[in-house]
């Protein structure tokens, strides 16, 4: 039997009060290949046989997104990432993409897994990282958790890539909303070099924008909170019925992708991946939201995915 590219397939199962919610989370990546409320598909699933298209799920880190040119400084010293995105020169979604995670623990809702980030081209630093998978009555939350064990005093950023999707709601049809006031723009490279207030723009998500008139590969900041601090990106369909990403304070930034070039049948057609993250993309040298661990010290930060009725 050819093992499947994401390694091993774990399967998470929850009774809710309104129906069942049902998971597969995979040992490379530690990422969603599938989730669903009650026979409603909340994320893009892809098939067990196949790589995660587009970063489907992944989770990424020690840095989200983009680091221009695979180069940044640390304490006056050039360091030069391995160029994992050939296309813009880049390098691209952290160090663990391809790499399998161990798993600590596991019930029938949940699933904990770790992999350690090792020194290596342009990261001289060692981070324990871990992953929950919870299943919970409308979806699934997701808390990261990174402990420094370089000895040093060390960076990171964390996101995570899914594919959101509202049951069998075509992707065209669905109107995003998000009440960002920001948006990060961005050069020939993907790699952002300012930032605008949306209003008048095609950014603006506000009062809700339809994907198929949609054209973002955007970062946006300045999100409005709820009284509890977590922030909200919502897919809906024309009944109303639809899905939500929540981001707790830990990720005071999101990445909306508007992709037509997602396998579809025989070819390519629209996905949205709605993207939490605590910096935006080359914060390695931006400095933007990049956070930094002392020797021994350990970061939480959760979001997750919840279907949403009309």
């Amino acid at each position: 039997m050819t093992a499947a590219p994401t390694g091993g397939q774990y399967r998470l199962h929850h009774a809710g009060p309104d129906g069942v919610v049902e998971a597969v989370v995979t040992e490379v990546a530690a990422g969603i290949r599938e989730l669903r409320v009650a026979g409603f598909d909340l994320t893009e699933p892809f098939p067990v046989t196949e790589q995660p298209p587009g970063a489907n799920g992944i989770v990424l880190v020690p840095w989200p997104n983009r680091v221009a040119g695979g180069v940044w400084e640390l304490d006056g010293k050039r360091q030069q990432l391995d160029i994992s995105e050939p296309k813009y020169g880049n390098a691209s979604h952290g160090l663990l993409r391809f790499a399998p995670y161990r798993v600590v623990s596991q019930t029938e809702t949940g699933i904990v897994q770790e992999a350690t980030i090792h020194p290596q081209h342009g990261w001289p630093f060692t981070l324990e990282t871990r992953v929950h998978h919870e299943l919970v009555d409308d979806g699934i939350r997701v808390t990261h958790e990174i402990t420094n064990r370089s000895g040093v005093r060390a960076p990171f950023a964390v996101g995570a890539h899914p594919y959101l999707r509202a049951g069998d709601t075509p992707a065209d049809d669905l109107v995003v909303t998000l009440d960002a006031a920001t948006a990060f723009t961005v050069d020939d490279q993907k790699v952002p070099n300012g930032s605008v207030s949306v209003e008048g723009t095609p950014f603006d998500l506000r009062r809700g924008q339809r994907a198929g008139d949609a054209d973002l590969d955007t970062a946006y900041s300045d999100i409005t909170p709820d009284a509890d601090g977590v922030r909200h990106t919502t897919l809906h369909g024309p009944e109303g019925d639809g899905v939500q990403l929540w981001q707790d304070a830990s990720f005071p930034y999101v990445q909306v992708f508007t992709s037509r070039e997602y396998p579809r049948g025989d070819g390519t057609g629209l996905a949205v991946a709605v993207e939490p993250m605590t910096a935006p993309a080359n914060a390695l040298n931006s400095g933007e939201g990049l956070r930094w661990l002392e020797p021994d010290e350990t970061w939480t930060g959760s979001w997750g995915i919840r279907r949403v009725w009309s």
